[in-house]
């Protein structure tokens, strides 16, 4: 029995001479093998889960965490969780089993999510990356409102959609008895010129072209807000408004490349399998895909974690979202964080001083680029 993962998700398997070995699985593992992998993705689900929903409820319940870039970590938390809820578990169980137990219905959905909810991801950081960008670089122009936030939400569910929806249209189950198989049954067959074009255009944008415009975006800020030390001249204020945006970008600096580093060998793996297809009915490989596969699926759980050890407010929202444990302790500052609001900052005297701040650091840069061409 030759048994086959089909790129982009794992879903998709196959047995090319399975009528040979109708009875022996390759693949079976020892109980306690089985257990220890349980274990490992029980942990991806409930951390993933439990995390996510908390951003969640930590940005929409509290009028101050609604910001432009949190309206993106939300998108970006909904993925994570759908994900965990309906794809890892599956994608498990099928792994371990190599049989499909959930109907033509749920393969077609397996199959198309996944990617769905993979591009709905990394295109929400790439946006957060822009916006930083945007609000750094050109802190004069007008910001994106929550409407036209809402709108590029909903632009990136549905190019997500219909990059996925060749995965959910020529999904099948096939019957090779005694198992039950779930894969994408493209026109001209597996490594044919179909599936080679949506393979390499898949990567290339869920993963390739919006890490490149995070790159490009997050080096152009960190030159201007790190290439050059506070002005001295600077108040308190500006000095505080510098140090606060540098630790937000270090924040998201580091959800990015945790992204970036989960899902990097997964799609080496998937692109050596376009290569050479015999990796695939190696014994050991379904040790390396189910390991693998744990590293991308757990990119969803430390994201959660990120927030609450870099930024103050999430770590203060945390706090309040699990107040009920005893050890769990929320002062009164805490209760006070996520509740002062922030209407101060559309006054004028504040965007003129935010300016200010970010011409000071400007024009500290240029004469440091000057002194050092002289």
């Amino acid at each position: 029995m030759d048994t086959t993962m089909d790129p982009i998700f794992p879903t998709a398997m196959y047995f090319p001479d399975y009528e040979n070995e109708t009875n022996i699985n390759h693949f079976e593992q020892p109980d306690w093998q089985v257990a220890l992998w349980a274990i490992a993705y029980s942990l991806i689900v409930v951390v993933s889960i439990t995390g996510n929903v908390t951003v969640i409820w930590i940005i929409l319940a509290h009028k101050r965490m609604r910001t432009v870039t949190n309206y993106f970590i939300v998108n970006l938390a909904f993925s994570d969780v759908s994900m965990a809820t309906f794809n890892t578990v599956i994608n498990f169980v099928y792994a371990i089993h190599n049989d499909w137990y959930f109907g033509l219905g749920y393969c077609r959905f397996q199959n198309f999510y996944p990617i769905t909810a993979m591009f709905s991801s990394i295109y929400s950081m790439a946006a957060i990356a822009v916006d930083r960008y945007m609000a750094i670089i050109y802190p004069l122009k007008p910001r994106l409102s929550s409407t036209s936030t809402k709108i590029v939400i909903g632009l990136i569910w549905a190019v997500a959609f219909s990059l996925a929806f060749p995965q959910c249209y020529y999904s099948v189950t096939q019957y090779h008895p005694p198992r039950t198989i779930c894969l994408v049954n493209w026109p001209d067959d597996y490594g044919g010129m179909h599936h080679l074009t949506y393979q390499i255009a898949t990567i290339i944008l869920i993963y390739v072209l919006p890490l490149l415009v995070m790159l490009i975006t997050y080096s152009l800020i960190g030159q201007t807000l790190w290439g050059s030390e506070i002005p001295g001249e600077a108040t308190g204020h500006c000095q505080n408004q510098i140090q606060a945006k540098r630790k937000v970008v270090k924040m998201l600096i580091v959800v990015v490349m945790t992204f970036a580093l989960c899902w990097l060998p997964y799609h080496i793996y998937f692109i050596l399998g376009c290569i050479n297809k015999d990796i695939y009915t190696q014994t050991y490989i379904q040790q390396v895909y189910l390991a693998i596969f744990w590293l991308a699926m757990s990119s969803g759980m430390y994201n959660p974690v990120i927030y609450c050890c870099l930024n103050h407010r999430f770590r203060t929202g945390f706090r309040h979202a699990f107040s009920w444990l005893p050890f769990v302790k929320v002062s009164e500052e805490d209760k006070m964080e996520l509740q002062h609001t922030r209407t101060f900052r559309m006054n004028n005297s504040y965007r003129a001083e935010n300016t200010k701040c970010h011409m000071n650091s400007r024009n500290s840069t240029e004469h440091d680029s000057l002194q050092s061409t002289s």
